[in-house]
């Protein structure tokens, strides 16, 4: 896919608004981004990685002002805490733009000047709603209820003052057009459509300047204006490139940008607001904008080792910044929200890198070395499942660029793990162990095979999963006695058999340590009020509850005997209410039975395996009385999804198939006809 010319990728996050408190949505956005330029860095391409802070605007000054110092200075003091941030989660940008920057203030300016020079910026009078926290205009139509902000639920001000205004009622046609023209622009297709029918409705001119405050970079034509944050903030993009420089390098081969990386609240701001502006200034229009869904975190459940986990700097300095890079890419599917807990984070780190990748290196590494001096020997000898690696080791590598070019990195690691997991089978497929011991004629140029074939196949898991996990990636190399890691491209492991005969493995400590499962506590409420529902980023949620436990359910092993009352006992009650929040942070899915069997050695369960449209589940459901495993398969029920995991007959079971019964022992599953896997249920 990749050509033999160096091609340019530039590719940027929404630059983050300085807020207090870091937290883990903060690592989410930005931890994709770093993946996705890894990836493209490994692919042979010249890549640009951008990040930043957006520092100006109303609420920034009121907070500063509280706390006796300069806008300036607190933004700083932030700024200093995203740049350790992403030093740690070993993030790769380039560059780091503050709209502070002199660099940006200056391109700011012009560009606003060209737009009223273009006649699409006017003087006016702005009379209407805003809200502070999230820098936005609103009109009385457009408010949520009692005079609130329709994106984060805020109260809104009622404002009064002279403003500039940019015309972007005078674009909605070009811009329909271009996105007709251009279906791939806003991804994912959901966006796109919630983009439309906003435009449709009506553009209203956008207020781009304000005279309330003056913490912001002036209008160049009328210093007792100063430009409105959202234009100012989407100029970074083109500003960290230097268009005004004498060198025009960095501008002429990045601009413009291939993909804009932002978080689901603001995608009509990158999709309307920005396009149109660069309609005007007559400047190309960005190639893809990815609107990516919320991380919602049980906020609840604490650890007592590490206090309060939305925090990621402890549980980087617990874990490791690779489980949670890994944890986060490979759990969620781009796009959706996705939900962070500690203990479900725990278990993929143990049970994936730990067992899955660790042990694979370990056992490796520690049977050349036992077998054979440490040395690797090359040999052409092809015996029983060896065919079988090779060809998935290269198949794996087409498939996990098809899948990283398209932006599905879950669908990429699992192709990766699913090769992982072949290669320890291969282990026990051909016993070393038993090949070293007999030493019979052929034995130790099979035993020498086995052991290239592993090395090779960790060779190339390494190249693999670098963009995700940076750290441990390099160990594997280094543990095979191979150098150069950091100028691997993927080219290098398309095709199999790179490692050199006379190879010297190198032991090393284990890359990723198993962990305890961490002891939960109840944690006090978040204070809503006051840090609000929704980060400055919404890239991440605190929820409200605690997750959810399995608990007894007529889907439950155990279940059946306790309900069997007839058909003469009284139907109860209905529960007492709940808050519709409560009921929101159920991930109720359309799955589709892809298998399933009896349970060994129990009368009830039956073992599932279902297509929730972004991966595979096994469940566990007590309802072998009921149905028979044939008649299930293919079948499309309703599945809940973020049910913490059970163990149920030794078999661990994720989530569960709802159905319904009566008193009279009856039960149906809830079955859906004609909608896709990982269709919500609403």
């Amino acid at each position: 896919m990749t050509d033999t010319k160096r091609k340019s990728y530039y590719i940027t996050t929404p630059i983050y608004y300085p807020s207090a408190k870091l937290h883990i949505g903060h690592t989410y956005c930005t931890a994709i981004a770093d993946t996705i330029a890894r990836f493209k860095r490994r692919a042979g391409y010249d890549v640009r990685f951008l990040t930043g802070s957006d520092e100006h605007g109303q609420k920034i000054e009121r907070i500063a002002k509280d706390m006796g110092i300069t806008p300036l200075e607190y933004t700083t003091k932030i700024v200093d805490g995203f740049k350790h941030l992403w030093e740690i989660m070993n993030i790769s940008n380039d560059d780091f733009i503050r709209t502070t920057d002199k660099r940006h203030e200056k391109v700011v300016q012009d560009l606003f000047q060209k737009a009223y020079d273009n006649g699409d910026i006017y003087k006016g009078k702005y009379t209407g709603w805003y809200c502070t926290p999230d820098e936005s205009f609103w009109t009385e139509q457009k408010l949520g209820p009692n005079h609130t902000c329709p994106d984060c639920g805020r109260p809104v001000e009622r404002i009064e003052e002279d403003a500039y205004f940019f015309k972007m009622s005078k674009y909605a046609d070009r811009w329909l057009q271009f996105i007709e023209e251009n279906p791939d622009f806003i991804q994912p297709e959901s966006r796109r459509n919630e983009m439309i029918q906003f435009v449709k409705q009506g553009l209203e001119d956008l207020c781009v300047s304000r005279t309330s405050f003056d913490w912001g970079i002036q209008v160049p034509f009328d210093k007792e204006h100063v430009v409105y944050v959202w234009f100012d903030a989407l100029v970074n993009y083109i500003s960290a490139l230097g268009p005004l420089d004498d060198d025009k390098s960095l501008y002429e081969r990045f601009w413009p940008a291939d993909l804009h990386l932002v978080g689901k609240e603001i995608v009509r701001f990158h999709t309307i607001i920005w396009p149109i502006m660069l309609m005007s200034l007559g400047l190309p229009l960005p190639k893809k904008v990815f609107g990516h869904g919320w991380l919602i975190v049980d906020g609840t459940k604490m650890s007592k080792s590490l206090g309060n986990v939305i925090d990621p700097i402890p549980l980087i300095e617990t874990y490791g910044s690779d489980a949670l890079r890994y944890y986060l890419l490979s759990e969620i599917h781009l796009g959706n929200d996705g939900n962070f807990t500690l203990p479900n984070f725990v278990q993929r780190v143990n049970s994936d890198l730990a067992n899955d990748l660790g042990n694979l290196l370990n056992r490796t590494i520690a049977m050349i070395e036992k077998y054979h001096g440490g040395i690797i020997t090359k040999t052409a000898s092809e015996g029983p499942y060896d065919t079988d690696l090779v060809k998935l080791a290269e198949q794996t590598v087409k498939d996990y660029e098809t899948y990283m070019e398209s932006y599905e990195l879950n669908k990429a690691l699992k192709a990766v793990w699913q090769f992982i997991g072949r290669t320890n089978k291969y282990i026990d497929e051909t016993m070393p162990w038993i090949l070293a011991k007999k030493q019979q004629a052929g034995d130790e140029a099979r035993l020498q095979a086995v052991m290239y074939h592993l090395a090779e196949a960790l060779r190339i898991i390494a190249v693999l999963v670098a963009p995700v996990i940076p750290t441990g990636a390099p160990k594997i190399w280094e543990q095979l006695g191979i150098s150069g890691f950091a100028e691997a491209k993927l080219d290098d492991v398309r095709t199999w058999g790179g490692l050199h005969d006379g190879t010297k493995v190198v032991k090393g400590a284990p890359i990723y340590p198993r962990f305890d499962m961490p002891e939960m506590i109840e944690a006090p409420q978040a204070d809503t009020a006051k840090e609000g529902a929704k980060p400055a980023d919404a890239s991440a949620v605190a929820g409200k509850g605690a997750s959810a436990t399995t608990g007894e359910s007529p889907t439950a092993e155990g279940q059946g005997a306790d309900n069997k009352a007839g058909a003469e006992q009284e139907i109860p009650p209905i529960k007492e209410n709940i808050e519709y929040d409560d009921f929101a942070r159920l991930d109720l899915r359309v799955a589709e039975v892809i298998s399933c069997e009896k349970v060994k050695k129990s009368k009830k369960l039956l073992k599932f395996v279902l297509n929730v449209g972004v991966e595979e589940r096994t469940v566990v459901s007590g309802i072998s009385q009921y149905y028979e495993p044939e008649e299930m398969i293919g079948k499309k029920v309703i599945y809940l999804a973020n049910l913490a995991p059970k163990k149920l007959m030794g078999i661990e079971s994720y989530g569960m198939i709802l159905s319904a019964f009566d008193f009279a022992d009856n039960l149906e599953v809830t079955q859906i006809q004609s909608l896709i896997p990982g269709s919500l249920v609403k």
